[in-house]
C-alpha cells in the first residue's frame, strides 16, 4: 500500500522539523514549505493526501490558503489540519468555516499530531457502511460516491459538511445534538466548542441555498433535518 503523502506548511523551524521528524518515522511521506504561496503551488502541482497548515504565514496566510484551496474543485475536498498558536474560540471558528477540518493548537505534542493525521486520513477514506442514496425533500445523499445534489444540481460540500448532512439524513425528523453531530463529523476523540457546530451549520444551510431551510435548529438541543 502506497503511504499516504502529507504537505506541511509552517514557517516555525522547530516545528516543521519535528512534525517532519514524527510523522516521517510512522511511514507517511512527508514535505515541508515555510510559506503560503509556496504551499498553495504545491497542493495545485500535486495535491497530497493531507494538508497540515499554519494559521499565521509570512505573506499570504493560511486562511487565506485554505479559503483558495476549499474554491477550487481539484482540492476542495483535501483533509486539512489547521495549526494555530492562537487559543481564542473566533481564530478557530474562522479556520474552520473556511473549511478547515480539524485543528490543533500549538504547543503540540507529537503524538497528539499524530494521532489527529491518522484520525482525518481514516475519516477521509472511510466508506459509509450504507451506499443508498438518501432522499429527503430535494436534498439527495450519494454516500458511497460521496455527493450531495439539491434539486438534480450537485453541490460541492466539504469533508466535514458531507458528513454532518449525511448523519442528519440518516434519521429526518430525528434532533441530534451538537456532541452526536461532533462525533459523526470527526469522530468522537475531537474536541471543541458547540459554536463550532453552529458555524458549520450556517455553511451547510448557505450551500444548500433554499434547501437549507430544511436544516432546523431545535433550540437547547440541536438540530435536525425536516422530514
Amino acid at each position: 500500500m502506497a503511504r499516504a503523502r502529507i504537505l506541511v506548511v509552517e514557517d516555525e523551524e522547530d516545528i516543521l522539523e519535528l512534525g517532519h521528524f514524527n510523522l516521517a518515522k510512522e511511514g507517511f511521506q512527508v514535505e515541508g514549505l515555510a510559506s503560503g504561496e509556496e504551499g498553495l503551488r504545491a497542493v495545485r502541482t500535486r495535491p497530497p493526501d493531507l494538508l497540515i497548515l499554519d494559521l499565521m504565514l509570512p505573506g499570504m496566510d493560511g486562511l487565506e490558503v485554505c479559503r483558495r484551496l476549499r474554491a477550487e474543485t481539484a482540492t476542495e475536498g483535501l483533509p486539512i489540519l489547521m495549526l494555530t498558536a492562537k487559543a481564542e474560540e473566533a481564530d478557530v471558528v474562522t479556520g474552520l468555516a473556511l473549511g478547515a477540518d480539524d485543528y490543533l493548537p500549538k504547543p503540540f505534542s507529537p503524538r497528539v499530531l499524530t494521532a489527529r493525521v491518522k484520525a482525518l486520513l481514516r475519516r477521509s477514506a472511510a466508506v459509509p457502511a450504507e451506499n443508498a442514496p438518501l432522499r429527503v425533500h430535494e436534498i439527495e445523499v450519494h454516500p458511497g460516491r460521496r455527493e450531495v445534489t439539491v434539486g438534480g444540481a450537485p453541490v460541492n460540500l466539504t469533508f466535514t459538511e458531507f458528513n454532518i448532512l449525511h448523519c442528519l439524513a440518516q434519521r429526518p425528523g430525528w434532533v441530534f445534538t451538537r456532541d452526536q453531530i461532533l462525533d459523526a463529523a470527526r469522530g468522537d476523540d475531537y474536541h471543541v466548542t458547540s459554536r463550532t457546530v453552529d458555524v458549520q451549520m450556517v455553511n451547510l444551510r448557505k450551500k444548500l441555498g433554499p434547501a437549507g431551510r430544511r436544516v432546523e435548529t431545535v433550540r437547547g438541543v440541536g438540530y435536525r433535518l425536516a422530514e
